[in-house]
């Protein structure tokens, strides 16, 4: 059973940019995740319903090791806004072969993202 009470690790990203389409909004990030480097990459985030209140979150990350290792973890999954957080979560199949679990704790006015990850295998 995954114990959801401790992460393998944590992230800080800040948002750099953001694009609005009339279906989706994307978000550009940056910043260090422990275990892994300095990511970079992009989210977008398509709405459900009409307030945008929940829907899918797909993108994709690029982590530089500080050893020059080169990570890519899909982002697939789900999100759910309550005001100005939103709470996204999915799995990830790294191209190291790590497997993990992640939460995402988008706030979209600091303009931040913190990350938690469980390690699956």
């Amino acid at each position: 059973m995954l114990d959801l009470t401790t992460p393998d690790g944590t992230g800080k990203l800040r948002i750099t940019s953001v694009s609005i389409d009339s279906l989706f909004s994307t978000y550009h990030f940056e910043g260090p995740v422990e275990g892994y480097g300095l990511a970079t990459g992009s989210a977008t985030l398509t709405p459900y319903d009409a307030d945008e209140s929940r829907g899918a979150i797909q993108g994709e990350a690029r982590v530089l090791g500080n050893d020059g290792t080169l990570v890519k973890p899909p982002i697939r999954g789900t999100f759910r806004r309550e005001g100005t957080v939103i709470q996204a979560y999915f799995t990830d199949s790294c191209s190291n072969g790590d497997m993990n679990f992640v939460n995402w704790t988008i706030d979209l006015i600091a303009r931040t993202a913190d990350i938690r990850y469980w390690s699956l295998i």
